[in-house]
């Protein structure tokens, strides 16, 4: 087995503690930023729908700048927003290279892109659902728990497996500039050494990593479909 995978891939075969660490270090940056960005996207999410013209606690000011500032960052191109935040990463987390450099950036590019996933998953709350708890005395932050929440579940879930599948793909563009993981791997290796094969096996683990993503994304959605 050893033999025909050294003929495969020759280049991966003689580096494989590295391809394993680069992995580890997309997990990690996923994980972490992929954490933060969900915390931030869902409260985010929450308060553009609430305070929407059609929400419950209706506020045209706390709306309009929330929407206006999601859509300037949802804007800017990842790679640019990367190159942007090199000062502001650098005087937040101390680098602005490597795994922890890229933190920053991949969550501010991932928080507009889950917060407008949680909002059209809350925009698909039946409107009787929310007026029905209304009648009955419901507080707003019962109403954002107890209905639209609750009853959006499966389309967060949704969210989540998207924005997640959608953080891989940053996290490659992150190595371009020095952030580390697969995509610094194969920037490195398969690209600037011509090693196609440390390319060819770098999309494979992407690939089996994005599969992972999906098939655990369908299932809970699933179980929490009703």
């Amino acid at each position: 087995m050893k033999e025909i995978l050294y003929i495969l891939l020759p280049n991966v075969s003689a580096k494989p503690n590295e391809i394993i660490d680069a992995t580890v270090q997309t997990i990690n940056m996923m994980v972490l930023s992929g954490a933060i960005s969900l915390i931030f996207g869902l409260i985010f999410g929450v308060i553009v729908v609430v305070t929407s013209p059609r929400g419950i606690l209706k506020n045209a000011f706390i709306y309009n700048i929330m929407d206006k500032l999601i859509n300037v960052f949802r804007s800017i191109p990842f790679v640019i927003l990367l190159a942007a935040l090199i000062p502001f990463t650098r005087m937040v987390v101390g680098t602005a290279i490597g795994t922890k450099g890229a933190i920053l950036p991949l969550v501010f590019g991932t928080v507009p892109f889950f917060t407008r996933q949680i909002e059209s998953a809350l925009y698909e709350v039946d409107k009787g659902l929310i007026e029905a708890a209304q009648s009955m005395g419901s507080s707003p932050i019962e109403i954002i728990f107890r209905v639209y929440l609750r009853e959006s579940l499966p389309g967060i879930i949704r969210g989540v497996q998207i924005t997640f599948i959608s953080l891989l793909g940053l996290t490659a563009m992150a190595g371009a500039i020095g952030g580390g993981g697969l995509g610094d791997f194969a920037i490195r290796y398969g690209h600037q050494r011509n090693q196609t094969d440390v390319t060819y096996a770098t999309v494979i683990i992407i690939l089996i990593m994005v599969s992972l993503i999906q098939g655990l994304g369908n299932k809970a959605i699933k179980k929490t479909t009703h």
